[in-house]
């Protein structure tokens, strides 16, 4: 089952390529890990940061789900440019006065921003094409935000702003109905 996973996985990674982006313009990075011990190093990284997070109990169980997972589809903004509409949905009356006095930050446990609120929305319509992709195959799969953190700070993948979709073929949805440690 490993192996068609890593295949709905890529087919995965293809809708999200495909997903349709503001301006017709792609700035997204998509990766696939498939390798158990990248997985391992991934959840273990949540593991560690758990502690230092206010939702500890949340990266524990999301940790959980990562490791056991038999594939991982990750989804970043590589470049924060703005779309060019002007819609002052970054805080910014205009996309120039964004791109020129925006001061990018990074976050402990998350991600770098600010980021143009189109390009945001391009990641959200890619990771939903990328999780009806896998529904369709009948494979299981979540959209998770805290693994996109730890991937990041492993040098997995190098976008600012990444979340990512755990996947497997089991009995019962792992990524469902969990439990949540300490609670």
């Amino acid at each position: 089952m490993k192996d068609v996973t890593i295949h709905v996985a890529q087919l995965m990674a293809a809708a999200a390529r495909t997903a349709p982006k503001g301006g017709g313009k792609d700035f997204l990075e998509i990766v696939v890990i498939e390798a158990e011990a990248d997985l391992k190093r991934i959840a273990d990284k949540m593991r560690e940061y758990a502690p230092h997070s206010t939702n500890e109990p949340y990266w524990l169980r999301d940790a959980a789900n990562i490791e056991a997972a038999q594939a991982l589809l990750l989804i970043g903004l590589a470049q924060s440019r703005a779309a060019g509409y002007d819609c002052g949905g970054c805080g910014y009356p205009s996309c120039k006065d964004f791109e020129k006095n925006r001061h990018f930050q990074e976050k402990d446990l998350g991600y770098g921003g600010p980021h143009c609120v189109m390009r945001m929305m391009d990641i959200g319509v890619a990771l939903c094409s990328a999780a009806k992709t896998a529904s369709l195959l009948n494979v299981d799969n979540r959209i998770q935000q805290r693994v996109g953190a730890a991937a990041r700070a492993l040098g997995l993948i190098k976008a600012d702003a990444v979340m990512g979709i755990p996947v497997g073929i089991y009995g019962k949805n792992i990524f469902f109905d969990r439990k949540t440690p300490g609670k």
